[in-house]
């Protein structure tokens, strides 16, 4: 699979690339500095860097993994270059306080509101990993991912499956990214609590 990674110089984005290149798809770092990508790029193996609106031309899927509160400005940037490409969404918008994280104010997912902006398919999912694990290895966890376009989802799920060692599991239709995104929140405040490395696996599947 051909994978650009928007964001792909951040923790995220590159330790997902580590995983992707080990895996064995070509993979594209996109930054807004097209130099620091390629440098980037070089430094985990990856195919190639460049400014992101060169690296998401003609791959079979865009990961969107820059911070939350730059996605919707970067999709809507981007929507040209990215045309028809599935998009993969993996940020979650969070909010912190006193109390710990919770899940930002809107009704909809940022999944959600980034389809709003594109015209291809948008599929969300990996809100549950973090990119510490993903680093060091393939982490034993179940990923999910959640859309309403089946061939997209489907290179989605894919994606997923060469990223940890769990299952890749189909969550629904895009509306479930609600809930997967606040999955993220869940497991921040659970990780602050216990001093731990949270991680998702599902129980009583075939």
């Amino acid at each position: 699979m051909k994978v650009a990674i928007v964001g792909g110089t951040g923790d995220f984005g590159l330790a997902l690339a580590v995983r992707l290149v080990e895996a064995g798809d070509e993979v594209l770092i996109g930054s807004r500095d097209g130099a620091r990508a390629q440098e980037k790029a070089r430094g985990v193996g990856a195919a190639d860097g460049a400014a992101n609106a060169g690296a998401v031309r003609g791959v079979d899927l865009v990961v969107l993994a820059t911070k939350a509160d730059a996605t919707l400005a970067t999709a809507a940037a981007l929507a040209e270059a990215i045309g028809g490409t599935p998009v993969l969404s993996v940020a979650s918008e969070l909010h912190f306080g006193p109390e710990g994280a919770r899940p930002g104010p809107h009704q909809r997912s940022l999944a959600e509101r980034t389809q709003e902006l594109l015209t291809g398919p948008v599929i969300a999912g990996l809100h549950s990993l973090a990119a510490g694990k993903l680093t060091h290895g393939r982490p034993d966890e179940d990923a999910f991912v959640c859309g309403d376009h089946a061939e997209a989802k489907a290179l989605a799920l894919e994606l997923a499956a060469q990223v940890v060692a769990g299952r890749a599991l189909d969550a629904g239709p895009l509306a479930s990214a609600r809930a997967l995104e606040g999955m993220t929140a869940v497991i921040v405040n659970l990780n602050k609590r216990y001093k731990g490395h949270a991680g998702v696996r599902v129980t009583g599947l075939p």
